[in-house]
């Protein structure tokens, strides 16, 4: 299930919109925590969610964390650039207000995403992003990653290796795919890219 709203792109002048998106348990966080601390004309754009907070995760900081009632309000009130049922029964959204608020200070908005999420906000943003897919080496070493996590029950891990391999399909989608093999490289390529599409 998704919803699509089509965004007006006057008046975004030079602004530019980062994404990287991954299957979970392919590193993705950790490399967006190394880009955001090299690179400080980026700033990250908290995503919305359904979830229940992990430990150490904060409101506002990691997420913005809502009950589904008030998600699904907040999708009646046009809040968001994209939202999406992740998991069934978990929502997960890209609120407008965030996108401009890191451009109001000037920076460039770092959306960590789902892989259809991803998709999605470029649809609308197309000629300013740049869309990286971060791939693990192989579905075996994603499976150790999610376990080694202690975060998920065999259903959900299952759930979760199922998408992968769905997401793994579109990864050709994205303008530029890494795989994190090795995390120093990895975070070179990264790094690499981004300074590259931000610089043009």
């Amino acid at each position: 299930m998704r919803y699509s709203q089509a965004i007006s792109l006057t008046a975004l002048n030079n602004k530019k919109i980062i994404i990287i998106a991954a299957p979970s348990g392919s590193g993705k966080t950790t490399l967006v925590k190394r880009l955001l601390a090299a690179k400080d004309n980026l700033a990250f754009s908290i995503s919305a969610c359904t979830r229940t907070p992990r430990q150490g995760e904060l409101h506002g900081k990691d997420y913005y964390f809502y009950d589904k009632d008030t998600f699904v309000r907040m999708i009646e009130e046009d809040a968001f650039v994209e939202w999406e049922m992740v998991y069934a029964g978990k929502y997960y959204g890209t609120l407008k207000e965030e996108l401009e608020r890191i451009w109001a200070l000037d920076k460039y908005p770092l959306i960590d995403i789902d892989v259809m999420g991803a998709l999605s906000v470029r649809d609308k943003y197309r000629d300013i992003c740049l869309t990286i897919f971060i791939e693990a080496p192989s579905i075996e070493v994603l499976r150790e990653r999610l376990i080694a996590r202690g975060t998920e029950t065999p259903q959900t891990l299952e759930e979760r290796i199922s998408k992968a391999v769905d997401e793994l399909k579109v990864a050709p989608e994205f303008d530029k795919i890494i795989i994190n093999d090795d995390l120093e490289r990895a975070t070179e390529a990264l790094l690499q890219n981004v300074e590259s599409f931000l610089n043009e």
